[in-house]
């Protein structure tokens, strides 16, 4: 089963978002050893996720109950 991406996470900047990795700024594990890939968030702001239909709808199911 895949990594749950957080839609709203607390503080996006201090995170590495390129791979299910999640690893923090300063300790990149992907090899990469440049820089960080910025969450959705940071680019197009909170409803980021609304753009893309099938994003949307399963983001959607997995925060409902049940």
């Amino acid at each position: 089963m895949a990594k749950r991406f957080p839609l709203h996470p607390k503080h996006p900047e201090r995170i590495c978002w390129g791979c299910d990795h999640y690893c923090p700024t300063d300790s990149l594990g992907c090899g990469n050893g440049s820089e960080r890939t910025p969450h959705p968030i940071e680019f197009f702001g909170p409803d980021w996720y609304k753009d893309d239909p099938e994003f949307f709808a399963a983001a959607e199911q997995s925060a409902t109950p049940g």
